[in-house]
């Protein structure tokens, strides 16, 4: 089911600005009552140096325009952050392209898409997020690009559940094997703020907007 946005991640954000904002308001408060304190106990005789009493009321200034700076800062990245929700939303569904080191299983199905400068073998290995090796495969690549699929089954022949899973891209063979960078392909199925940013969920894995490398169009009807 597609997700879109996160409840939990956009409060936790603004707890932690509300607490900042909290601490801030409770020095202003602190300080305006130290003033007005000092205004009403000062010697008739010896009057508050007029100096001084400028400084603080600038002091006072300062710290009351930094609280509506920090709160209006606090609106505005709201609304851009549930903006940029609202507009990833509509990769929902899609077919999306992503830099990542895991792929994902989706209906017992993944691809990955790599490149190779000439033609030769190229291996492909699917890990457990444990670490522990569950199926490989093998590839005659052809020089430029090259998609492996994955049916999701393991070494034994059994169906593995749906999820992210970690896989690396190797190409040669014996001493003189080397990692190849390659992306992963699946559907895009939510959207969800997080840690200050906008994440892109592909079933079981998730990834930053950053690692998005390409968007399908959306098929003709």
């Amino acid at each position: 089911m597609p997700t879109i946005g996160s409840a939990t991640s956009t409060a936790t954000t603004t707890a932690a600005g509300s607490s900042a904002l909290g601490k801030l308001t409770d020095n202003f408060q602190n300080f305006l009552s130290l003033l007005m304190t000092q205004l009403k106990n000062q010697d008739p005789t010896s009057p508050l140096d007029t100096n001084q009493f400028t400084s603080q009321l600038v002091q006072f200034t300062s710290v009351e325009q930094q609280i509506a700076t920090n709160r209006s800062l606090g609106q505005l990245i709201d609304l851009t952050q549930s903006g940029q929700v609202l507009q990833s939303s509509a990769m929902v569904g899609r077919t999306v392209e992503v830099a990542s080191d895991q792929l994902a299983l989706q209906g017992g199905a993944a691809q990955i898409k790599f490149a190779v400068p000439v033609d030769g073998p190229v291996s492909v290995a699917v890990h457990h997020p444990n670490g522990t090796k569950i199926a490989d495969g093998l590839v005659q690549a052809k020089a430029g690009a090259n998609t492996w699929d994955w049916n999701g089954l393991n070494g034994a022949g059994r169906q593995l559940p749906d999820g992210a899973y970690r896989v690396a891209v190797t190409s040669g063979t014996g001493d003189s094997t080397k990692a190849l960078p390659f992306t992963v392909v699946g559907t895009a199925t939510g959207v969800e703020q997080k840690d200050g940013g906008v994440r892109l969920q592909m079933g079981g894995l998730t990834v930053d907007f950053t690692a998005v490398k390409s968007v399908a169009p959306v098929a003709a009807k």
